[in-house]
């Protein structure tokens, strides 16, 4: 897996270990640089790219601000994992890539790990097919999709008066025929269309 990522909007290469700025994204923000503290660079970089990581993974940000009066990251920090995950909906994902994740947005950016321990990670190691990882987001797309479709037309269904007739369209299905479908009638008229490519 190759990741490439570039914001070199505040990048430094002179003594990147004892920085003071206060710059960046709040939602990417490492907590050091929230409370004003002295911060290495490179630790800042690893929680800032699990930021980016997590967002890959669950599609969602992991929280607002990496501040302990933030609910999300206030969970993370008083150790109350399992309610951190089923409040992101992250139960489903793999306890290795849960321990890898943690380890990057520790409060103590001495504890983060480095790029290479993160390359060694058990999660990292674990083998990957983009054809594989594709379809299965494919199918998981697709039953989304009809779920949504279904719903949307139970909702619409029962809004509807009782005796309020359906609506109906026309529709010519050969040259001369001519035939009547109802507009939302609980069908699910779901598309096979296969969306563009993720990777």
């Amino acid at each position: 897996m190759n990741l490439k990522v570039a914001d070199f909007g505040f990048a430094t290469y002179k003594k990147i270990n004892k920085l003071m700025s206060y710059r960046g994204t709040m939602t990417y923000m490492a907590p050091e640089i929230k409370e004003g503290k002295q911060y290495d660079g490179r630790q800042i970089d690893i929680f800032s790219t699990g930021v980016i990581l997590f967002i890959i993974v669950q599609g969602t940000f992991p929280f607002k601000e990496a501040k302990k009066d933030e609910y999300f990251y206030n969970l993370l920090c008083q150790g109350k994992f399992d309610t951190y995950w089923k409040k992101v909906g992250g139960q489903s994902l793999s306890e290795e890539f849960k321990d890898l994740i943690l380890s990057i947005f520790s409060y103590d950016g001495k504890k983060r790990p480095t790029l290479e321990q993160i390359r060694n990670h058990k999660w990292m190691q674990k083998p990957y097919s983009q054809k594989m990882t594709r379809q299965n987001i494919l199918e998981r797309l697709q039953e989304q999709r009809s779920k949504k479709t279904c719903d949307s037309s139970r909702e619409v269904a029962s809004s509807r008066a009782i005796d309020e007739p359906m609506l109906e369209l026309v529709r010519q299905t050969s040259v001369k025929n001519l035939e009547l479908f109802k507009f939302n009638d609980m069908t699910d008229h779901d598309i096979d269309v296969t969306p563009g490519t993720i990777w």
